[in-house]
């Protein structure tokens, strides 16, 4: 991003909102100049105007450029950092027997989530495509960048009856993975609590895959792959 756009949202979001006259002032620019970069973070959906009247101000209220929602991300967060402390910490104070079923347990409630907002939105008969597409967005829309597709045959060329393949493209704590195994088996039985079936994890990320990959069996194979890891 171009340096001038970074020092404006810097600028609203120490400001909570300016004005083009307050935003010329502080980048020293001329106020056409300010109104061009603004022109573009608007259009890139990172700032909205307002009118606001300000207080101790007379006559029309004044246009003030702030930070939509989008605009967060491109504020540093310490997220790496600090799950690295909490799992560290977790694994010092709980016994080393319980640090596995702990996460695992974490899996569980965060895949309850998706159930809770799916209600009565998920119809009786829905397949288990219909399920993994629920289980894609709803992955993504937590960072993981997920996709799934027809497993290929073992001709290699064409595809189904082979199940399918869930593809993870972006861990979102990928710089503590590879420090705690714990979190890739938290994973696994997240997975697995999403789709209802244990699913064989192909590929992966920290060992220099291109992304974490689940084989997850065919329908009709389903009922009897969960027995044989009951």
């Amino acid at each position: 991003m171009h340096e001038v756009r970074k020092r404006i949202l810097e600028i609203l979001k120490e400001t909570n909102g300016a004005t083009v006259a307050e935003l010329a002032a502080q980048l020293d620019m001329a106020p056409v100049s300010v109104r061009h970069h603004l022109d573009i973070l608007q259009g890139d959906n990172l700032i909205c105007v307002e009118r606001v009247a300000r207080k101790g101000c007379v006559g029309r209220p004044q246009q003030i450029y702030a930070l939509t929602a989008e605009a967060s991300s491109y504020f540093p967060k310490n997220y790496a950092s600090l799950a690295g402390h909490l799992v560290r910490q977790i694994k010092e104070l709980v016994p080393p027997e319980k640090v596995t079923a702990a996460f695992q347990s974490m899996a569980v409630q965060i895949a309850a989530e998706m159930n809770e907002e799916a209600g009565s939105d998920e119809p009786d008969d829905a397949t288990l495509e219909d399920r993994l597409e629920r289980v894609t967005d709803f992955l993504t829309e937590r960072g993981y960048l997920a996709r799934w597709n027809l497993a290929p045959s073992d001709d290699g060329c064409s595809v189904g009856g082979e199940g399918y393949l869930l593809h993870k493209h972006n861990c979102p704590y990928s710089d503590v993975s590879t420090e705690h195994a714990e979190l890739c088996l938290m994973d696994q039985a997240l997975i697995n609590a999403l789709l209802g079936r244990p699913c064989q994890r192909i590929n992966s990320m920290t060992e220099d895959g291109g992304c974490c990959t689940y084989q997850i069996g065919a329908e009709e194979n389903a009922s009897e792959n969960l027995e044989e890891s009951a």
